[in-house]
C-alpha cells in the first residue's frame, strides 16, 4: 500500500497555487470572490447565511461581496421563492463568462508549466487526477 506524505502533497499543491496564481487575468477578482462564484455556478442560488458559512466570512462580509457582485454584473440577489424574507444569491451569465475565461487563462498558464515536465512526469500528473477531482468536488 502507498501512502501520500501529507505535508509533502501540501506542500506541493500551495505552490502550485501561487503559481497557477501568477496565472490569473489582469485586474482579476478577489480570490473569496472567485471562490463564491464558482460556489454559486456548481451549487445553484444560495442565501447569504449559507455562503459566508461556506467561504469562511462573516454574514456583513458576504453581504458586501454580493453587493460588490451584484454591482459588477457578476451574480445577482433575488428574494426566496419559498419565503420573501431571505435573499438568494446567483451567478449571472456574465459571471459564467467570467469564470470561463478565469478557467482559459490559468489552464494555458498551466499548460506552459506542464510542457517543461518530462512525457512520464506528465503521465503521472493525469493518472493522479481522478483521485484530485474526488478530493476537491
Amino acid at each position: 500500500m502507498v501512502l501520500v506524505d501529507s505535508a509533502r502533497l501540501t506542500t506541493a499543491v500551495e505552490r502550485l497555487f501561487s503559481l497557477l496564481r501568477q496565472g490569473n487575468p489582469p485586474n482579476d477578482i478577489s480570490l473569496t470572490a472567485a471562490s463564491t462564484l464558482r460556489r454559486l455556478e456548481r451549487e445553484g442560488p444560495r442565501r447569504l447565511t449559507e455562503l459566508a458559512a461556506a467561504e469562511g466570512v462573516t454574514q456583513p462580509a458576504m453581504t458586501q461581496l454580493a453587493q460588490r457582485l451584484e454591482r459588477d454584473g457578476l451574480a445577482e440577489r433575488t428574494p426566496d421563492p419559498t419565503d420573501g424574507r431571505v435573499v438568494l444569491v446567483r451567478v449571472t451569465l456574465a459571471g459564467r463568462d467570467l469564470l470561463a475565461r478565469r478557467r482559459e487563462v490559468r489552464a494555458a498558464h498551466l499548460q506552459d508549466l506542464l510542457s517543461s515536465l518530462s512525457a512520464d512526469d506528465q503521465a503521472l500528473l493525469a493518472a493522479a487526477l481522478p483521485a484530485l477531482e474526488r478530493l476537491a468536488p
